[in-house]
């Protein structure tokens, strides 16, 4: 193998949302991101989202765990992130809260195989780990 050639592993979803966003809203766009991919290990999202209970629905009717990541994580991704989002960074102090989630899932050893798409007040997207 080629020193610049990465084998793909396994996926990641980065979910950010509107306060209030509904299951159902989210799984359907988990839906839309995953077509055609690998299962992926969980949704992963800002701490800050604890208490928002279309996160917890959805990642119960995906079967998946749902991970809180600290800030300070998502920060430390904003060179990886594709697509900052200004609204993550006024509101939370980071350059993303869905792509630099799935890319903090695998410690940064990861790229986007689908950037950040925001419907209905959901945000997703999708990193797949790369292995050495």
């Amino acid at each position: 193998m080629d020193l610049g050639e990465a084998v793909s592993g396994r996926l990641a979803i980065g979910v950010g949302c509107r306060q209030g966003a509904p299951a159902e809203a989210i799984v359907r766009l988990v839906g839309v991101a995953t077509t055609g991919l690998a299962p992926a290990i969980g949704l992963f999202t800002i701490e800050d989202k604890r208490s928002e209970a279309g996160l917890s629905k959805a990642a119960e009717r995906l079967a998946l765990p749902l991970v809180f990541l600290p800030r300070d994580v998502l920060s430390a991704m904003a060179d990886r992130v594709a697509t900052p989002s200004p609204a993550a960074l006024a509101r939370f102090g980071v350059p993303s809260v869905a792509e630099a989630a799935a890319l903090a899932a695998f410690d940064g050893r990861a790229r986007l195989v689908f950037p950040r798409r925001a419907e209905e007040g959901v945000t997703i997207a999708v990193a797949e780990e790369i292995l050495e």
